[in-house]
């Protein structure tokens, strides 16, 4: 599997850094040729399922994410979304923490990913473009 970590620190409260980088259907307008949907439209929670589908034409697949953990940050907590990637082409991880750091906030993205059908000696492949995408993406998020 190919593991990468992506941290910022922002100028942003905690609770404004998880609310943005929570927001699944903002990442479709990041991530490329892909359109992500919390399943049933409601408020995400422990248990819900997000979908990324990513296709060109009709040619594409989806990638089934169930959240394992869901603990948005408190007081002096930390959040933490931990999803569960339960897909017939993507496995693994992903799972983000965000914390109050002074006046702002830090973001820890870190994901383990696995592509059926990609050899394990692709993995620094596989981590470098997945640590370029998301990095965008977590850029693009906490823009606002």
């Amino acid at each position: 599997m190919a593991f990468f970590e992506i941290t910022r620190s922002v100028p942003i409260s905690a609770q404004e850094c998880w609310l943005r980088v929570t927001d699944w259907p903002r990442h479709s307008a990041l991530v490329p040729l892909t359109r992500v949907t919390a399943v049933g439209g409601g408020t995400t929670g422990l248990g819900s399922v997000v979908v990324a589908r990513t296709s060109v034409g009709p040619l594409g697949f989806d990638d089934p994410m169930e959240v394992v953990v869901w603990q948005p940050p408190a007081a002096q907590a930390p959040g933490r979304v931990r999803l569960e990637k339960r897909g017939s082409v993507v496995l693994g991880w992903a799972e983000v923490e965000v914390r109050a750091d002074g006046a702002g906030s830090l973001l820890r993205w870190r994901e383990e990913i696995r592509l059926r059908g990609v050899p394990g000696p692709l993995d620094a492949v596989l981590a470098g473009g997945g640590r370029r995408v998301f990095g965008r993406v977590v850029d693009g998020l906490l823009r606002g």
